[in-house]
């Protein structure tokens, strides 16, 4: 205490001259509008700078917990989104008919994941065994053949992609309707080849190739693409036939799956024949 009163003391002229300053200063903005007010606004805009530090100081220390409840905000929203939902109904559309029998059904699905630029490529798609996919089961969409189910999950199935060196689909050329087997090469993910049609039947550039129901996979009549050339090998009584698709693989989402309802039992007629080598 006896230190302050001689710090006051040494500096009583100073302390007194502050303070004869802020009376003054006090009496200036008391009797003057101007003053009052550009006082105000001076007082104001320092307040307001002083809080705004305050609250980022604050902010800054529960960043870590405003980060941690905008996270969960965030999963929560995006839980809800369409896209992160999984449809849990069949939704095979089937007619009844009481004139014909349905041997087709179908079953929209989503493309999940896919590739066109590898030798073998395949497409993975949101639907499997709870919603009644098998394997062999035929892929398709609006603008033709896109593959074969090769494995199935509860949730989800692969698909041998047409663009896939193992795929082999039954084909014919519409106009005619001589068939062979259409397959790609691995080079070009918008053409495909079809063989095993002979070289004495008239081909002409622009002919529809569609599907055949000869392997019991797609109905018969299934766009696939045209005709974009035709050329004989040497020595082969059967024409290479260069088909451009129709079906944009690179921009696949939403295809479909085809269910034979009468496959099981062509299957199993065929492979009867085939065991009893043709005895009756």
């Amino acid at each position: 205490m006896r230190l302050l009163f001689l710090l006051i003391w040494r500096n009583n002229f100073t302390l007194f001259f502050i303070l004869l300053q802020a009376l003054c200063l006090y009496l200036l903005i008391q009797n003057n509008r101007f003053q009052q007010a550009s006082a105000f606004n001076a007082t104001n805009s320092v307040v307001t700078s002083t809080m705004e530090t305050v609250n980022g100081v604050k902010e800054y220390i529960h960043l870590k917990d405003n980060n941690r409840e905008l996270a969960l905000e965030n999963a929560r929203l995006r839980s809800e989104m369409t896209a992160s939902l999984y449809a849990t109904d069949s939704g095979w559309l089937e007619i009844d008919d009481t004139l014909t029998f349905q041997q087709y059904s179908f079953l929209q699905a989503r493309v999940v994941n896919n590739s066109i630029n590898k030798r073998n490529n395949y497409i993975t798609i949101d639907r499997g065994s709870l919603h009644g996919i098998e394997p062999e089961m035929g892929i398709i969409t609006d603008n033709g053949v896109i593959g074969i189910v090769q494995q199935v999950s509860p949730h989800y199935s692969t698909v041998i992609s047409l663009l896939n060196e193992k795929s082999n689909i039954s084909a014919m050329i519409k106009r005619n309707k001589f068939f062979g087997s259409l397959r790609w090469d691995g080079s070009n993910p918008s053409f495909a080849t079809l063989y095993e049609i002979d070289k004495t039947v008239p081909i002409v550039k622009g002919d529809s190739v569609v599907t055949t129901a000869f392997s019991a996979i797609f109905p018969a009549g299934i766009y696939i693409g045209k005709v974009e050339s035709v050329s004989v090998e040497a020595g082969s009584p059967f024409y290479k036939i260069r088909v451009k698709l129709d079906a944009q693989f690179g921009r696949l989402t939403h295809v479909y799956a085809v269910r034979n309802l009468l496959k099981e039992e062509q299957r199993t007629l065929e492979t009867a024949s085939q065991t009893n080598n043709g005895r009756p």
